[in-house]
């Protein structure tokens, strides 16, 4: 199906993914941009992001329409779903955002577009061809590869990430059949610079984007395993990091608390279809298994280092990802949960996460006048641009005497420890 500036297209999922590309196809296409939360649809008819991905006056500018009301998405050439995909509380694939919009979608196809639905979102190999495709057939009454079609193209969003950007990257793209591959090169060959890679079918491109992660996440789990290794010889994982850095071939990972929406997620879907195949993931579900028991490690660490007396700790930074307001799935929550269950009074500091998020996803109150008083220990949890620049003078001053420093993330390693503070790191 060619493609014009007349060709309508939906994309469904205004967040971290979503928004951007609607953006960067408003450029070319007539692009309504679809979302469930009516008070998301009115921020960024006012103008703003909060998220921060895109800055208000591009926002503006941009001729993209905004919609809550799934009926006004009846019609149109093109859908990319780009909702999220998290795991449930026992770690398996919860499919129901991506059903959900789904469902929603069936309802306002129409034959004689011959629409094609892209999923952007990740997932584990056979959601888009064996659960998606059919779920639409049964809601529609529409035939698949007849009266619509399918494709995929997994997002590659990295929040905060100014470099990597949608308009920037290579986008890997797949389609049923010929035509839908060749119709997709047209749409996100006119939105990025980076080009189109054609891969070989949808489920490869399906896997192709949980493995990226999975990758990810395996050599961060080594990092945190020797981190706890190297730890307790009393050898800094950062100065062996630096040594091994040099090697020309040496892979530079570091070692931290592994959240977000990616990373933290995407293996359980590969581990989920392995185990539905009968064979057990046994590197996947270890790093995943090292990775989630991050968060308890630095807290007992910390606890042991004040003695196990019960004091007053000030964490900073709760988002998952240094300057990025992003909450989704972080794992400081479980360092602040940790200390809480061993008895600290714990208060927390972050500049750019959202109060009201902050409450509503972990019960967790900010303080934003945290940096005005003095804790027994104070954990630099998240190194945002704003406590990179305090300097160690100024972090001590927020303890008491010989009062805890954890500098997590190596924050001021290269700065002398001031007098009467005590210092740990990984």
């Amino acid at each position: 199906m060619p493609l014009s500036d007349r060709s309508r297209v939906v994309v469904v999922g205004l967040g971290y993914v979503g928004l951007p590309l609607a953006v960067a196809l408003a450029k070319s296409f007539d692009v309504l941009g679809l979302d469930i939360d009516a008070g998301r649809v009115a921020e960024l008819r006012s103008g703003h992001d909060r998220t921060r991905e895109i800055d208000d006056e591009r926002l503006r500018e941009s001729t993209l329409r905004y919609s809550s009301e799934v009926e006004e998405a009846r019609g149109a050439d093109l859908y990319i779903v780009t909702v999220p995909t998290p795991v449930d509380q026992a770690n398996q694939p919860d499919l129901r955002p991506v059903l959900g919009a789904t469902r929603a979608l069936a309802g306002v196809l129409e034959a004689a577009s011959k629409p094609i639905i892209v999923y952007e979102s990740t997932v584990y190999p056979g959601v888009t061809e064996e659960i998606c495709g059919p779920e639409i057939e049964a809601l529609s009454g529409l035939t698949r590869g007849k009266d619509f079609f399918l494709g995929y193209s997994p997002e590659r969003i990295n929040p905060g990430d100014r470099e990597h950007t949608v308009d920037r990257i290579i986008k890997v793209i797949a389609g049923e059949n010929p035509e839908v591959v060749e119709t997709l090169a047209q749409l996100y060959g006119a939105v990025t610079t980076g080009g189109v890679f054609r891969a070989a079918s949808i489920k490869a491109a399906e896997a192709a984007k949980v493995i990226e992660n999975a990758q990810r996440d395996i050599n961060i789990a080594f990092m945190n395993e020797i981190t706890q290794i190297f730890g307790k010889m009393g050898i800094s994982i950062y100065d062996v990091l630096d040594a091994a850095g040099t090697k020309w071939n040496f892979l530079k990972f570091q070692p931290g608390l592994v959240g977000g929406h990616c990373i933290g997620v995407d293996p359980y879907y590969l581990s989920y279809k392995a185990q539905q195949l009968g064979h057990l993931p046994r590197v996947i579900l270890a790093g995943r298994s090292i990775n989630d028991s991050m968060g308890s490690y630095i807290a007992d660490e910390v606890h042991t280092r004040l003695h196990g007396k019960q004091c007053e700790i000030l964490v900073m930074g709760l988002t998952f990802k240094e300057d990025v307001p992003d909450l989704r799935n972080s794992k400081v929550a479980d360092v602040i949960r940790r200390l809480q269950w061993l008895g600290h009074k714990v208060t927390v500091h972050d500049p750019l996460a959202d109060a009201a998020e902050a409450r509503h996803e972990y019960a967790i109150t900010l303080d934003p006048a945290a940096l005005d008083r003095t804790f027994d220990a104070v954990i630099a949890a998240v190194p945002h641009r704003e406590y990179r620049e305090l300097g160690i003078e100024r972090v001590a001053g927020l303890l008491s005497s010989g009062g805890l420093l954890a500098d997590i993330k190596g924050l001021w390693r290269d700065q002398p420890t001031p007098a009467g503070v005590e210092r740990w790191g990984l």
